[in-house]
Formats: structure tokens, sequence, C-alpha cells
């Protein structure tokens, strides 16, 4: 099969008047779902569950199989029994979080760009499989996408050939930096599917795309924060996903692609709003139950804490909470357990500390192991 050459951006022949009401439509619920992160006091701690579930499903449409639990038990130090395959997953998982968290930060100083995305992506490849294949760097040789072990000869897609990566970056930049195309949304969709097309590293570029979306959203100021994830559904509909992106390559059907991205921003904004609603309900409801049961003066940092990390060892809810005594954190986990707002989802042994979780927002976050 030989390699794709994709054309410059941004694409031809774009049918906007049929675009218009699914250009709407996104613009509203996402709009929609931006108004109520903006109404949440601290949604950088809210949300933390979903910037990791994010991570998890991002990590899946590439092979992981480290569910969203087996990271927040890693995270509380339970992960003795996990094998070693398992806990290669949840570094690349954690990497990924870390890579979206150090991009906001990095995003208010500056503006997405080629040198930006090798910053992200050698976060993302840091100590796990893929480290080897030139971490921050375009790749130099020729690869391919198929089934584990295929031959170039046997691949579904062939990007272009390593010699012209760079001067399509160059253009799929430019096309970022332009402000005055028609649709920041639409100007997304094409962003997205091109990165995947020209498949510009050598590992991590389904990441890195997917990555990109929502901090493409804030620098675009779409969003106040980049919390806008939609690997959810792009998991749900992976071969969907694929062939529209195929389609690209195959019959330049970029009509196809952008209605499918369009639908997928509604669909995921309208979860996504639901779920930050849910989360913020549970936090208000549980503030004054958290207080009530303590009589505590370190009770609304205790549930912040929770809300962080929802399964946490004793030993870093001290450190989250900066409770001095730990004799008086002992006393506040015992009466928020046999309130029943916690739970003790394992007993410390020795010098390990207990490890609580917080089966209410299990429920909301769709994990399993604690509820």
């Amino acid at each position: 099969m030989q390699p794709y050459i994709p054309s410059l951006l941004p694409p031809e022949n774009i049918d906007w008047e049929n675009l218009i009401p699914l250009i709407a439509q996104a613009h509203a619920e996402l709009a929609r779902y931006d108004g109520l992160l903006q109404s949440l006091i601290n949604p950088s701690v809210l949300l933390s569950p979903l910037i990791t579930q994010e991570a998890v499903l991002s990590s899946r449409i590439e092979g992981t199989q480290a569910s969203l639990d087996d990271v927040l038990e890693a995270e509380a130090g339970l992960d003795e029994a996990k094998n070693e395959s398992i806990k290669a997953d949840i570094q690349e998982i954690v990497n990924y979080r870390n890579a979206l968290i150090l991009a906001e930060n990095e995003l208010e100083l500056r503006h997405i760009s080629l040198s930006f995305v090798k910053q992200i992506h050698k976060i993302l490849l840091k100590s796990v499989r893929g480290e080897n294949k030139q971490p921050g760097k375009f790749r130099d040789t020729q690869n391919w996408i198929g089934k584990p072990g295929s031959t170039i000869e046997q691949a579904r897609f062939v990007p272009p050939p390593s010699y012209r990566v760079q001067d399509l970056m160059e253009n799929w930049e430019q096309f970022l930096l332009e402000n005055n195309f028609k649709d920041k949304l639409v100007q997304m969709a094409i962003l997205h599917a091109q990165f995947e097309i020209i498949h510009p590293f050598n590992d991590g570029n389904g990441r890195i795309g997917r990555l990109l979306i929502p901090l493409f959203l804030y620098d675009k100021k779409l969003l106040h924060r980049p919390m806008f994830y939609m690997s959810e559904y792009l998991e749900t509909h992976r071969n969907l996903y694929y062939d529209y992106l195929l389609g690209i390559s195959e019959n330049n059907q970029w009509q196809e692609w952008i209605e499918f991205f369009l639908k997928a921003i509604i669909s995921q904004a309208e979860v996504n709003t639901v779920r930050a609603k849910k989360i913020n309900a549970l936090y208000e409801q549980l503030k004054p139950e958290f207080q009530k049961a303590t009589h505590s003066q370190f009770a609304v940092s205790i549930l912040d804490a929770f809300f962080h990390r929802p399964i946490v060892d004793a030993s870093s809810i001290l450190r989250l909470t900066k409770i001095k005594n730990r004799v008086t954190l002992n006393n506040i986990l015992k009466k928020l357990t046999e309130t029943g707002l916690i739970k003790l989802h394992k007993q410390g042994q020795g010098r390990r500390p207990n490890v609580y979780a917080l089966p209410s927002l299990a429920r909301i976050i769709n994990t399993t192991s604690f509820r």
C-alpha cells in the first residue's frame, strides 16, 4: 500500500449550508456546558475524576486494558496484585492526565503550536511503551496503521512519508492559527482529522490528537477551562470514528467526517453537562453532611480530598488537607465511616495506611469496585 499524502488545509467544497443546524446545536450545547463550568466554585477539584476517566478512555482506544478503578487504586497504593501489563497501562494513563494538566498551565502563557504539541508528546511517552520512539520529535521513518503485527502491505492506512511530515504539520499549524475561518468547531474537526491522517509521531498520535480537542476549545476561548472530554463518545463509536477518518483519505469525504464530529460534540456535551451537574449536586449535598458528622473545621477540605481522589489513603488525605495531627484525622475518618458517608476500602497493615473511598461519587463516575 502506498503512503497517502493529504491535501493542504483547509479542505475545499465544504457544504456550509447543510452544516448550519449541526453547527448551531453544537455551539449551543457547548455553551451550556461552559456556563455550568463557570458556575462551579472549584471545577479542578470537582471534575478531577473526569480528567482521569478521559485519560482511561482515550488510552483504551489505543489498546490499554486498565480501568478507572485500577488507576484510582494504584494511586492509593493498592497496586501490588496488579500484573505488569496493567501497571504499564496505568502509567500511560497517568502520563496522559499529567500532559493535560501541564498543557492547561502552559496555555496561560502561550498558544498551541508545533513546539507545544511536541512538549506534551514528550510527557505522554515518559517511561512507557514508546519511550524509545523519539518522544517529542516528529517521526523520521514510515509508519502504518493496521492490526498488531501486520506489515505495511496489510495496513489499513499508510500515513504520508516521513519527509513530508514537517511541511504538512507546518500547514496544520498555519490553519490552527487561522482566526478568520468560518467556524471554530468545524476548524477543530478538520484539525483533528488531519493530525491523525499525518500521524506525525512514531507513537501516541491518537492520544495526542484527542488531548488537543479540549486544549483547542480552551485556546480559542470556546471554554473557560479545557475540561471537555470526547474519548467516551469516540471509544463507544470507535469503528465509526476510524471509518469516517478513512473516508477522508479514500474518498475525500470531509463533509461526512465533519458531520460525525459535530454530532459527537453535541452528544458528549449533553453527557458532560449532566454528569457535571450530578457531581456538583453531590458535593453541595455532602458538604453539610460532612460538617454535621464531624463537627470539624477540616470537613470541607476532607471532602475536597475525596473529590480529588475518590479512592485515597489516609496519608494522602493528611497531605491534601494539611491536617497536622494524624490522630485528629483518624477520628474524623472514623466518624465519616460510621455514618456511611465514606467506606473503608482496604484496612491498613503495618506502615500501610487505611484506604478509603466515597461510594456516592462512584455511581456518577462509573467506577465499580468501591460502590
